[in-house]
């Protein structure tokens, strides 16, 4: 297949990555009126974040259409990590901050440039040991296709084999070269379902439909139980990608919130 070939061009793969990028510019402005406990940040930490992996999946779709499959899985690897680190940050100030601890030095330190945050293993094993998120846990490591993903995007990143050399040349004919993309969509699509399972299991005030506060704001008094509606965006990204790719992941959050979340 040429790069300039329709059936590439045209692959569902963009249109997907557009909706991810589309769904973090929403959430990154959703989420910006929560402040972050545990940090010196005036704003929302995460609002940031969520900007910046919004750039990451636009870069990744950007050169997937130029054809450098390789690098898009390169890429994909950073998004992978920006995941963990997000989640990783989150779940540590939710461990570690309280009254007697009202800066947690390690997120704080990192947020103002003075310390790294651990190694994505260390980070890993901190998510996969936490009593907390249990439930979750126990969905995503029911098999191991994030192990293989992960392979993956590293022999991409290393050039482990010759093929992924190749697949950063768009000027030559590769016969599989639709194959690689309905892999890159998949994988991409259960970096993004993990990345919200766990976000939205921990922090499930995050899918709050702004109804409730924008009747604060207009002096009015919320309908009864408004602060568990869940955001139209949200839902929606749930009834089209993720429950119908994990509904595991969506029955057990559902089953660890109160919000309500179809």
């Amino acid at each position: 297949m040429e790069v300039t070939d329709k059936p590439y061009q045209e692959h569902r793969v963009f249109a997907e990555l557009q909706q991810y990028m589309k769904f973090y510019e929403r959430l990154a402005m959703s989420v910006f009126s929560f402040a972050t406990m545990g940090t010196k940040a005036i704003c929302n930490i995460d609002t940031y974040v969520y900007s910046s992996m919004q750039g990451t999946v636009e870069s990744m779709r950007t050169i997937l259409l130029a054809g450098r499959i390789n690098d898009a899985y390169a890429l994909l690897r950073k998004y992978y990590d920006s995941a963990v680190i997000n989640v990783y940050s989150n779940l540590y100030l939710h461990d570690n901050f309280s009254i007697e601890s009202f800066i947690v030095d390690k997120i704080n330190n990192w947020l103002q440039g003075k310390e790294k945050l651990p190694e994505y293993r260390v980070m890993s094993q901190y998510i996969r040991a936490s009593g907390e998120l249990k439930p979750i846990n126990d969905v995503f490591g029911v098999d191991d296709r994030y192990k293989r993903l992960r392979d993956r995007c590293n022999d991409h990143t290393h050039y482990n084999f010759y093929r992924h050399a190749m697949l950063n040349d768009n000027q030559i004919y590769i016969k599989n070269r639709g194959w690689w993309l309905d892999r890159f969509s998949e994988d991409a699509r259960d970096i993004f379902i993990l990345h919200l399972g766990y976000i939205f299991f921990l922090k499930n005030h995050y899918m709050m439909s702004s109804d409730h506060m924008d009747a604060f704001e207009c002096g009015m008094q919320p309908e009864e139980d408004s602060q568990y509606w869940v955001a139209p965006f949200i839902q929606e990204m749930f009834d089209e990608v993720i429950t119908p790719r994990r509904p595991d992941v969506t029955s057990t959050i559902k089953a660890n919130s109160s919000m309500r979340l179809s």
